[in-house]
C-alpha cells in the first residue's frame, strides 16, 4: 500500500510565499502535498497557484471568507502555513488552531496569542501544534555552532552586528504592513538575528539597555538600534542593527577564554549562506561554509511533527526549536530593546515565557 503524504495549505500569496515557500516545498514534495493556497483576493491567490502548479499540479485556489472556510472544514488538510501581514497572523492562526489545524507562522504578538492558544486545549481533544517559521534555529550553520561554542571555553563577550540592506531595491521595502507595524523593520528583521543569538549562546537574555535613532526617513522609525544585553550565564554583549546600509554586513561573534567563534552571512561559489570560523587560543582557525537551508529544514520538522501528531496525538513530543514559545522569547528580547530605546536607555528586563 502506497504511503500517502500529509496535505497542507498556505494562507498568504505574497513575495515570501512565491519566492521561498513554494520552491522549498517543491524540494520536499516527496514528504508533503500542497493542497491549497488562500489569499484575500482571487487575483493574488491565482498568481501564487500558477507558480505552485509546476510542482503540485492539483493545488487548489482559495480566496475570501468562503475559501478560508473551505480550508478550515477540509479534514484532509493537517497543517496550514500562515504567511500574512503581521497584524493579521495571530487571529488567523487561532481560528485555524481552534478548528484543529496545526499551524506554522511567523510571530509578533505574545501574551494574548499564548493565552488564546492555551485556552484552545480545553475545546480540542488533541492540542494542535503552533510552530514558528523563518527560523534561524534550523540553519545548519547555527546547528553546528551550537556544538562548537563549547570549544571556546567560558564566554567573555558576544557581538551581533547587523548592517542590513532594506532599500528601494529590496522587494520587501514597500510592504505597507511592515511600515504600519510597531517596531517596523527593526522588529520584523531583527527577531531572526535574536533567534540566531539565543541559539548560539544556549541561554536567555535577561536584561537590555538600548539607544534608538531615526535617520533614514524612507523607512519607518526607528531605523537604528544599539543595545547592551546581559545573558543569564553572566556574560554581556552588544546588539547593533542598522536597517539599511550601503555596505551590508551581518555577523555573530562569541569570544571565549579558549578561542573565538564567528558566523558571518555571505556568499561562497555563488551560493548564499554562512561562513563559520573557529579560532583557537594557539592562533589556528577552521573555516566552513554552510548554504542557506533553514526554511527547508523547518518545513521538514513541521511536516514530521504534524504527521506524528496525527498518529500519536498528544503523546508525540514536538521539535522544541520550532515551538511558538521559542518565537515569543525572540520577540521579547527585541521588544525590551525597543522599550529601553524609548526610555532613553533605561535598563529593561526581558519578559519570560
Amino acid at each position: 500500500m502506497a504511503k500517502t503524504t500529509p496535505q497542507i495549505a498556505i494562507c498568504g500569496a505574497g513575495i515570501f510565499v512565491r519566492t521561498q515557500y513554494i520552491p522549498r516545498l517543491a524540494e520536499i514534495s516527496d514528504l508533503v502535498s500542497l493542497k491549497a493556497i488562500w489569499s484575500r483576493t482571487q487575483e493574488s491567490a491565482r498568481g501564487a497557484v500558477e507558480i505552485a502548479q509546476k510542482f503540485f499540479p492539483g493545488v487548489e485556489c482559495k480566496w475570501g471568507d468562503n475559501g478560508l472556510d473551505e480550508i478550515i472544514e477540509d479534514k484532509s488538510i493537517l497543517g496550514v502555513a500562515v504567511v500574512l501581514a503581521g497584524q493579521a497572523q495571530v487571529d488567523f492562526s487561532l481560528r485555524l488552531l481552534k478548528a484543529g489545524k496545526h499551524v506554522l507562522q511567523a510571530t509578533r504578538e505574545l501574551e494574548e496569542a499564548l493565552a488564546g492558544y492555551n485556552s484552545i486545549s480545553a475545546d480540542v481533544p488533541s492540542k494542535p501544534i503552533w510552530a514558528v517559521a523563518e527560523n534561524y534555529r534550523f540553519e545548519p550553520a547555527f546547528v553546528e555552532c551550537k556544538k562548537l561554542v563549547a570549544e571556546i571555553g567560558e564566554m567573555m563577550s558576544v557581538q551581533v552586528i547587523v548592517e542590513g540592506s532594506m532599500n528601494n531595491s529590496n522587494p520587501y521595502f514597500s510592504s505597507s504592513w511592515r511600515r504600519n507595524f510597531a517596531g517596523g523593520f527593526i522588529l520584523d528583521m531583527g527577531v531572526h538575528f535574536i533567534a540566531g543569538l539565543r541559539m548560539l549562546v544556549g541561554c536567555e537574555v535577561v536584561s537590555v539597555s538600548a539607544a534608538t535613532s531615526y535617520v533614514d526617513k524612507t523607512l519607518p522609525p526607528p531605523d537604528n538600534i544599539s543595545s547592551l544585553f546581559q545573558l543569564e550565564n553572566g556574560c554581556s554583549g552588544v546588539f547593533v542593527m542598522v536597517v539599511s546600509s550601503s555596505s551590508p554586513k551581518i555577523f555573530w561573534r562569541v569570544v571565549g577564554l579558549k578561542g573565538t567563534l564567528q558566523i558571518e552571512r555571505g556568499k561562497h561559489d555563488g551560493q548564499h549562506g554562512y561562513a563559520v570560523s573557529l579560532y583557537s587560543a594557539d592562533g589556528q582557525s577552521k573555516n566552513t561554509f554552510y548554504k542557506f537551508s533553514g526554511v527547508t529544514e523547518e518545513f521538514k520538522s513541521f511536516i514530521y511533527d504534524i504527521s506524528q501528531a496525527n498518529v500519536k496525538g498528544s503523546d508525540h513530543v514536538t521539535e522544541p526549536r520550532i515551538s511558538f514559545v521559542e518565537g515569543a522569547r525572540d520577540v521579547a528580547v527585541l521588544e525590551a530593546m525597543l522599550e529601553s530605546g524609548a526610555k532613553q536607555g533605561a535598563p529593561v528586563h526581558v519578559k519570560k515565557f
